[in-house]
């Protein structure tokens, strides 16, 4: 049963990465779209929880370089609607 949800978290971790990538592919998303970097976190949050229950060393490192990615995403994406407010 551990194996059943692990793989359903996994697989919807995959979903909003792979989700958000067609999606900027489509011009329906842009990189720096709080969207984008969210479904990408969340994503990426979700396949280390599922790889928790099956170990990877190479998926894991790359989940926490993909966290950090879109961590990076946020900070700039935040950091830019300080800037409009405080212009307003």
């Amino acid at each position: 049963m551990i194996q059943i949800i692990s793989d359903i978290i996994g697989m919807s971790g995959t979903a909003l990465i792979v989700g958000s990538f067609f999606l900027l592919q489509l011009g329906k998303l842009a990189p720096t779209d709080l969207g984008y970097n969210l479904m990408n976190l969340s994503g990426a949050i979700l396949l280390l929880i599922s790889l928790y229950f099956n170990f990877n060393l190479a998926s894991v490192v790359i989940e926490v370089f993909w966290i950090g990615a879109s961590c990076i995403g946020l900070y700039k994406y935040f950091k830019q609607s300080k800037t409009l407010q405080v212009a307003s």
